[in-house]
C-alpha cells in the first residue's frame, strides 16, 4: 500500500497494531483524525498517555482501577462469593448481566504450558491467600473461565489448591446458548451440555 506521507504511514503502522484493525481501517482512522480539530486529536493522545501512566490495579482483586484500593468491596456487594475471571473485560461482561452481586478476582491470564505460562505467572496465589485470610467469610468461589483446555487446566489447578480451605468451588454453566439449534452446535459444547444437564422445572 502506498501512502501520501511518511507520517501517515507511521500512524497507520501504529494504529494497525491494535486488535481487529487492519491497514485499510487504520488508514481511514488516520485520515479521519487529520480532518478533526487539532484539540480533539490532542485530547485523544493525552488520554492514551494518561491511561498508560496513571492506571492502577487493585491490590486485592487485580481489577483495572484508578486506585490500588479494592473497588469491588462496597456495602452493596456480597462478600461471601468471589467470581474468578481471566481479565477485566470478563468482569464488565458479568456485571452487565445484572445477575451477579459478589466480589471478583482477576487472574490476568490462564495456565498454558504450551506458551510457557505456569501457575506463578497468573494471580492464583493471591486468590488462595485471599480466601484463607477471609476466615470463614468467603463461602463460594465461582470459576468463570474460558471453555478451553487452558481454561480447564486453570480451573482444575485452582480447585486443587482450594480443596484444603473447604470453600465451595463452582463453575459457570456451559452448554447450548439460548435460542441455539442443536444441529448447529459443535460436538464438544453439546457433549458438555448433556454431561452437565440439570433438572427441568415447570414452576
Amino acid at each position: 500500500m502506498e501512502y501520501p506521507s511518511k507520517l501517515v504511514e507511521q500512524a497507520v503502522e501504529e494504529i494497525s497494531r491494535l486488535p481487529g484493525i487492519g491497514k485499510k481501517t487504520a488508514l481511514r482512522l488516520a485520515l479521519h483524525l487529520l480532518k478533526q480539530p487539532e484539540s480533539q486529536t490532542a485530547a485523544l493522545s493525552e488520554s492514551l498517555k494518561d491511561l498508560r501512566e496513571q492506571i492502577k490495579y487493585c491490590q486485592t482483586c487485580h481489577i483495572i482501577a484508578d486506585t490500588e484500593d479494592c473497588t469491588c468491596q462496597t456495602p452493596s456487594r456480597d462478600t461471601t462469593v468471589i467470581c474468578v475471571v481471566e481479565d477485566t473485560p470478563d468482569v464488565l461482561a458479568i456485571r452487565n448481566t445484572g445477575q451477579y452481586n459478589g466480589l471478583f478476582h482477576v487472574l490476568g491470564g490462564r495456565i498454558s504450558p504450551m506458551d510457557g505460562i505456569g501457575p506463578d505467572q497468573v494471580k492464583i496465589d493471591s486468590l488462595i491467600a485471599r480466601v484463607k485470610q477471609s476466615g470463614s467469610e468467603v463461602k463460594e468461589v465461582i470459576l468463570a473461565l474460558s471453555s478451553t483446555m487452558e481454561g480447564d487446566t486453570t480451573a482444575f489447578y485452582i480447585t486443587k489448591m482450594l480443596k484444603e480451605t473447604g470453600v465451595k468451588v463452582s463453575t459457570i454453566a456451559r452448554g447450548i446458548p439460548v435460542g441455539g439449534e442443536l444441529e448447529y452446535t459443535d460436538e464438544l459444547t453439546l457433549g458438555r451440555s448433556i454431561a452437565t444437564r440439570t433438572l427441568f422445572s415447570a414452576d
